[in-house]
């Protein structure tokens, strides 16, 4: 039998690791990645970006504006029409060494994603894996990226095919970033799309690197561009910009509608995934050890910073107290702790701003008349960052703002239901409609409330399980448009109509 490292020295050759990283990064700092070359703002401004772990300066990051964005969408405009025309074979080779770039530095992209962004080791050590499988699916994918229809009439053939929309801008958020990043530039360049990448700006360290990777795997220059700076300068450049003909978008409600009316004198197509609210429906005849795995899992994994988190839990009166025991025992024993600690399940917030965020929900939730049962404090984590306990929140109502707003942390509200009628409307009182679960053994009844649920994606019996060829979306406030598969070309292409005559059809004649 193979001996078990013990989780303190994985934790220490995690630290080894990221050592080196650091003292480059510190040195060489983050440039832009325009026209193939790692470049500085052009106004010569910069930021630093700190770790939530304890503080610390990671890197002094080039601080982009309008005029790097400019500098930016030329390049990806020169580049377009080469990319655009290569060869769907040479396009798939090309990804599938991006692939292989992103597989051989896997774990020092999870060092990295982990103290850039505070995210747990257990979780970001797949974070690499995932983003490789994004581009060898999309890689696979280029030869079909221009499928179309045969739709034969009595005196034409009708064919449709697809074409790469242009250069478009991809901004990206600070959860999972590296992940992220590729799940939307993987399916752009299989598509034949040139790209600037605007990362958030509390997290550029990986996209720096993704950046770099693109370019050893042999991307021919200004493919993919990458712009750092601030939403409100580089980004609103970005969405701005009349070279850029599309902008996909992963981040909050708000700067979604801004984008929108950003983009709308030159016409912008969007693609938004946005906040979510989203309920996890526990019915009296579901597998309850099962669920309450899946209801811990959903909402305490990542941080809470997800999208995709069941952070309300709708459970049916007839076995809420029992359950609430068991799911208080669990959140207790939630292990807080530095996120390269392989033993972490929580780690750091991402940046003060957004702790106190989820701290000023502590009082909210009192002032509603809601129990704190677990957390609801800040945390004393080792060196003295971003920490906070996961907090349980019961004797909650589906009216109260913990069960209406996003908190976006480790935070779970309860909420009491009687019946499925009661569930699904309680389910459905928020803005948002991202996603939605449902634990029930009575398949009739899932099939009834999935139909139901105003959410773009329903999992029955299952946490999130990604499935890369199935649609990703929200509807209501929670986004525009669907990711993976065959949808993303819906977004990154245009549909072109052709239709070949047979020569038989009369035509009017007029001036005779």
């Amino acid at each position: 039998m193979d001996k078990v490292t013990p989780k303190s020295d994985l934790f220490k050759a995690n630290l080894g690791r990221l050592a080196p990283l650091l003292k480059e990064l510190r040195a060489d700092g983050i440039g832009h990645m325009i026209g193939g070359e790692a470049v500085a703002s052009i106004s010569g401004a910069t930021f630093e970006t700190t770790s939530p772990i304890d503080g610390a300066v990671l890197a002094t990051v080039a601080r982009g504006n309008a005029e790097d964005i400019d500098h930016a969408a030329t390049a990806a405009a020169l580049a377009f029409k080469s990319w655009r025309d290569m060869s769907a074979s040479m396009r798939r080779k090309l990804l599938h060494r991006v692939a292989d770039a992103i597989e051989d530095r896997a774990d020092d992209i999870a060092v990295l994603e982990c103290v850039d962004t505070g995210q747990a080791h257990r979780f970001m050590a797949k974070a690499a894996v995932r983003a490789a499988e994004n581009f060898r699916f999309f890689a696979d994918k280029c030869a079909d990226a221009r499928d179309g229809l045969n739709t034969p009439s009595e005196e034409h053939w009708n064919i449709s095919t697809r074409v790469p929309i242009g250069p478009v801008g991809v901004i990206t958020p600070w959860n999972t970033p590296f992940m992220l990043s590729t799940w939307k530039i993987a399916p752009a360049l299989a598509a034949g799309c040139t790209v600037v990448h605007k990362p958030a700006e509390w997290s550029p360290v990986t996209a720096d690197l993704l950046a770099k990777l693109v370019k050893q795997a042999g991307i021919p220059d200004g493919v993919l561009n990458t712009v750092h700076g601030f939403g409100e300068e580089a980004g609103k450049a970005l969405t701005e910009h009349p070279a850029i003909k599309a902008i996909g978008f992963v981040g909050e409600s708000a700067t979604g509608s801004a984008i929108m009316a950003q983009g709308a004198p030159t016409l912008k197509r969007v693609h938004f995934e946005l906040g979510g609210k989203n309920p996890v429906i526990v019915f009296d005849d579901a597998d309850l050890e099962r669920a309450l795995d899946a209801v811990v899992f959903m909402i305490y994994s990542l941080n809470g910073e997800r999208c995709t988190s069941s952070s309300r839990l709708l459970i049916q009166s007839s076995i809420a107290d029992a359950f609430i025991e068991k799911l208080t025992a669990r959140v207790k024993a939630l292990k807080v702790g530095h996120p390269l600690d392989p033993a972490t399940e929580i780690g750091p917030l991402i940046h003060a701003r957004h702790l106190e965020k989820v701290c000023a929900y502590f009082d909210i939730a009192r002032q509603d008349g809601a129990t704190i049962a677990v957390g609801g404090k800040v945390h004393d984590g080792p060196g003295g960052g971003h920490y906070v306990e996961p907090t349980l929140v019961t004797g909650a109502h589906g009216k109260m703002r913990v069960a209406q707003e996003e908190v976006f942390g480790p935070f779970l509200t309860v909420i009491p239901i009687r019946d499925e009628t009661d569930a699904i409307a309680i389910a459905n009182d928020v803005k948002y409609g991202l996603t939605g679960y449902v634990w029930t053994n009575d398949m009739g009844r899932a099939l009834r409330v999935a139909d139901k649920l105003e959410a773009g994606m329903i999992w029955l019996n299952s946490e999130n399980v990604r499935h890369l060829p199935t649609p990703f979306g929200g509807m209501k406030a929670s986004g525009i448009g669907r990711d993976g598969g065959d949808y993303s070309f819906d977004f990154y292409m245009e549909t072109k109509h052709v239709s070949l005559a047979r020569g038989t059809h009369k035509i009017q004649r007029l001036g005779m």
